[in-house]
């Protein structure tokens, strides 16, 4: 299934017109089902689909079920901005960490309004309100902008919080923004994502090349590596070393992330400078599946879960 959706994945990178039909197809079915099925009842279902077991959200021992958990039973209104990539700007400059955010060049409401002829020769483009809606361009005169609009747009009319009840999505305004192309020394950027347990980093994730030959691997704080993976056809990085620009990354995502249970705070270096990426709150929106399995429950460990502030009904009905 995996190989199966690696290549689907290459194909609507080599055909616009199949993505385009592929993204809304997607949006009919998610949103349908947002509709007509609950989230208690949506996650039970997908968590059992995609992990191949019975989720425990009366006493969650994995970190898998923590983060569903959290998405059924806690709320803090800052993490909708927080995980918006254009909000999250004000959000980061409110905390005084505005010189982390990339250059912003443009931000649309609209597809059409965007003025190809007046951007760049490299830029980045994203959807403000999703994931993986993006596009890396290098040399905008070989993009098919016609067919990459449309795809856009398809972008504009979903929720990512259709796709796995992570409600924080379902309130935020769809954008495009377009950032400075980054580059570093592997001719893209390497992704350093720190995952933060009520406001300590504990886990490390670094990707690489991913565009072309992705590798990533899983380290603690201190870059020494866990022999685990989460993604069995991905090629697996070997070897990592803590510099002193990662530590500072590990105290700027400690502080960034004090507010919440838990977050992924990510960043890039380019040129000797930090950049801010992202921050997520439930990590492939809690679907995974670690290999091996004794790292969902290591994770999970670290996570303390807080006083539940939503749904208290089901709350209290699944404790009985």
């Amino acid at each position: 299934m995996k190989s199966f959706k690696n290549t689907l994945r290459k194909f609507k990178k080599k055909n616009l017109t199949f993505a385009y039909f592929w993204n809304e197809y997607k949006r009919f079915k998610w949103n349908l089902t947002y509709k007509f099925q609950s989230d208690y009842s949506f996650i039970c279902r997908q968590y059992k689909k995609e992990c191949k077991r019975e989720i425990d959200l009366k006493n969650p021992q994995r970190f898998t079920e923590k983060l569903q958990w959290l998405k059924l039973f806690y709320r803090d209104s800052s993490m909708t901005a927080a995980s918006d990539k254009y909000a999250v700007r004000e959000y980061l400059n409110n905390l005084g960490y505005g010189e982390l955010l990339n250059e912003l060049i443009a931000v649309y409401d609209n597809v059409d309004d965007i003025d190809v002829d007046a951007l760049p020769e490299r830029f980045v483009l994203k959807a403000s309100h999703g994931s993986g809606w993006n596009l890396i361009v290098k040399d905008k005169s070989t993009v098919d902008w016609k067919r990459q609009k449309r795809i856009m747009k398809s972008w504009l009319k979903q929720n990512l919080a259709w796709f796995g009840r992570e409600w924080n999505y379902a309130g935020q305004k769809p954008r495009i923004i377009i950032e400075k192309y980054l580059e570093d020394d592997s001719g893209e950027l390497r992704d350093f994502k720190f995952f933060c347990f009520n406001g300590e980093p504990q886990v490390l994730e670094v990707d690489e090349l991913r565009m072309t030959n992705h590798k990533r691997l899983y380290a603690d704080i201190d870059g020494n590596i866990f022999p685990m993976y989460d993604a069995p056809d991905m090629q697996q990085l070997k070897s990592f070393e803590i510099k002193e620009i990662h530590r500072e990354m590990t105290k700027l995502a400690r502080e960034i992330s004090k507010p919440f249970p838990h977050a992924r705070v990510d960043f890039y270096e380019c040129n000797g400078k930090i950049y801010f990426g992202e921050i997520t709150f439930f990590d492939s929106s809690g679907f995974i599946v670690y290999e091996p399995d004794e790292y969902d429950f290591i994770f999970g460990k670290d996570l303390k879960l807080p006083e539940p502030n939503y749904n208290l009904e089901l709350y209290k009905k699944i404790q009985n």
